[in-house]
């Protein structure tokens, strides 16, 4: 179980597959040694988009490692919830040494991209030289963009039946899930030229040099990373019902004193809070879910949507299964969220007024990410201050939105601040929505 990468002890991992199966070594490890090695607390971190095992222990190693002197005299224990998902090479973590990130090649398809694609559409490797050589190539008619496009739909498809076509929804309208992404279903050329448009306003404002006016083929990088991001925020709630809440729930059963803490990043967000509807009756083990720039939609846990009446989320109620708060931490500089989110989530036969990038506007109202502006749409959910949430109580149920701009704030284009995240306020926060040390 000790892990040389990891800050703290005692330690364990779960890993999923895209279908939410657990490696089931791992699972009976944690079930067996969880109450052995005298834990109270057990906080649960998942990942968002991410290369590999090594990339997310880095991660957990780095945000767990306040956790003791935070919590002194707490047994606590930690779990790193490792599943398949990608992030683009392209893309600069703070803090994180070189490795983990590469110099932005954009629209050209890089190799550390390219072998994340490979390792997370097993079997597409076709696909995606196709895609690489058109990225490469760029050539200079629509005809190749509509190839394009059909060849993004053609990797992030599942197969009819599977376990993931049901979780890629955050709405439900009369229980059938609402919205297929227009990105993957409408006129590629103009999805292209909305995305072009929307990086080039991110790259602006953050002064990028050498900026230019919108490139189509920017436009359709954009669109292969937004699809692939599609992809993760499916198998995300795949794997949280089906493999995190059942394990939560057998974990409640062996271990029923353990209080246990969820905390996800990004897609990550997503996956604990849909492992909430694959808990078993009656556990009530869940003490918080702490949420940081959760990659879904701020109406999940609505029970109506404000633009239509007849919807409402596909969480709706599922923050009352946690005996406690669910705490959502977001950040207005997290330009992944607020920029690009709103465009790739947008639904087919959404209204044609609300097109292009507006960040902040109407299309981000209606299809914004609650890592970007908060929880929506639930009525008595406060929102406060990162310093206010430190310093107060924060509420022992229900929904709250903690503005983290403060801290998660650094990033270049085209995320922003979105991984921003390891930081000791926001362990705080985490430990403070659990109330850990205080509880008896």
């Amino acid at each position: 179980m000790a892990d040389p990468g990891i800050s703290v002890t005692p330690y364990w991992e779960l890993t999923f597959d895209a279908d939410g199966d657990v490696d089931d070594r791992q699972r009976e490890r944690l079930l067996t040694q969880v109450v052995r090695r005298g834990v109270r607390d057990l906080v649960v971190f998942a990942h968002g988009w991410n290369n590999d095992r090594a990339g997310a222990t880095r991660l957990y190693s780095r945000f767990f490692a306040p956790f003791p002197a935070l919590a002194p005299g707490v047994p606590l224990g930690y779990v790193g919830v490792v599943w398949p998902s990608m992030r683009f090479a392209d893309e600069a973590v703070p803090d994180f040494p070189p490795a983990v990130t590469a110099p932005s090649t954009r629209p050209v398809l890089d190799k550390g991209t390219r072998h994340a694609l490979l390792e997370a559409f097993p079997g597409r490797a076709t696909v995606v030289e196709q895609l690489a050589r058109l990225l490469d190539q760029r050539p200079d008619d629509a005809g190749a963009l509509d190839e394009f496009g059909r060849l993004v739909r053609l990797l992030v498809e599942v197969r009819p039946q599977g376990p993931q076509t049901a979780f890629a929804a955050d709405t439900l309208a009369g229980g059938v899930p609402q919205g297929d992404p227009e990105m993957l279903f409408g006129d590629t050329v103009a999805i292209c030229g909305e995305f072009a448009g929307a990086l080039a306003e991110v790259e602006a404002a953050a002064g990028v040099h050498g900026a230019g006016p919108p490139r189509l083929w920017d436009g359709a990088h954009e669109l292969l990373r937004q699809a692939a991001y599609f992809a993760m925020k499916r198998r995300a709630g795949t794997v949280g019902e089906r493999g995190l809440g059942r394990v939560v729930g057998q974990l409640a059963g062996t271990a029923p004193g353990v209080r246990v803490h969820l905390m996800g990043h990004s897609f990550g967000a997503r996956l604990v809070s849909f492992a909430l509807r694959g808990l078993p009756r009656g556990v009530r083990t869940v003490k918080a879910v702490t949420l940081f720039q959760g990659a879904f939609s701020h109406y999940a846990f609505a029970a109506r949507l404000p633009h239509d009446t007849r919807a409402g989320g596909v969480l709706h109620g599922q923050q009352n299964r946690i005996d406690g708060p669910l705490v959502c931490c977001h950040s207005r500089h997290d330009s992944a969220l607020g920029a690009f989110y709103p465009l790739a989530a947008r639904a087919v036969g959404d209204s044609r007024s609300l097109r292009g990038p507006d960040i902040g506007g109407l299309l981000g109202a209606r299809w914004g990410a609650l890592g970007y502006g908060g929880v929506k749409a639930v009525p008595g959910t406060p929102s406060v201050a990162l310093a206010d949430a430190l310093a107060l109580q924060l509420p022992a149920s229900g929904c709250v939105n903690v503005d983290a701009a403060a801290v998660v704030r650094r990033g270049g284009p085209p995320s922003g601040a979105h991984s921003d995240i390891c930081h000791p306020e926001l362990a705080r926060v985490t430990l403070a929505a659990g109330r850990v040390g205080r509880d008896g």
